[in-house]
């Protein structure tokens, strides 16, 4: 299993607790963004800078990804197309994206665009708080324990 992050969105909070986690567990980390990201110094830890443009992360992502591999996104086109070439998609607050859930996560992000497009305020997602990194990290050790016992 290799863990891949999108890389330009993802919090640096996060990307912390993921380099401690590749680390520990002697697992490849890939960050794949479309500007040079900074990483500890560690034969688990690389980086991919793809161009720049829309959408190019996480085509590369996609590309490269392997069933049973993990992605950290927050992006949902993006999750369900992880989910649809067998990889798990885990959103930055803890959140695995699932075949049951991913229609209804994709449909309400389509509708919020579509708001947005139509000038409404939507506003934006909540402020990143140490609970939604603490699921975080607890969800990903158990994504990692089952992965490694398997």
């Amino acid at each position: 299993m290799k863990i891949w992050i999108d890389g330009d969105a993802c919090p640096r909070v996060i990307k912390e607790v993921l380099y401690r986690a590749a680390d520990k567990r002697q697992m490849e980390l890939v960050l794949v963004a479309n500007k040079p990201i900074a990483v500890p110094r560690s034969c688990y830890i690389r980086t991919v800078q793809v161009g720049a443009g829309a959408d190019v992360a996480d085509a590369e992502i996609v590309r490269l990804l392997d069933a049973g591999d993990l992605v950290v996104t927050a992006d949902i086109p993006l999750a369900s197309l992880v989910i649809e070439k067998g990889g798990t998609a885990l959103d930055p607050r803890g959140e695995i994206y699932t075949p049951e859930n991913i229609g209804a996560r994709l449909s309400m992000r389509n509708f919020m665009e579509e708001l947005r497009n139509n000038g409404v305020e939507t506003g934006g997602p909540a402020s990143f708080s140490s609970a939604d990194r603490q699921s975080f990290a607890n969800q990903l050790d158990r994504i990692l324990t089952r992965a490694l016992s398997a």
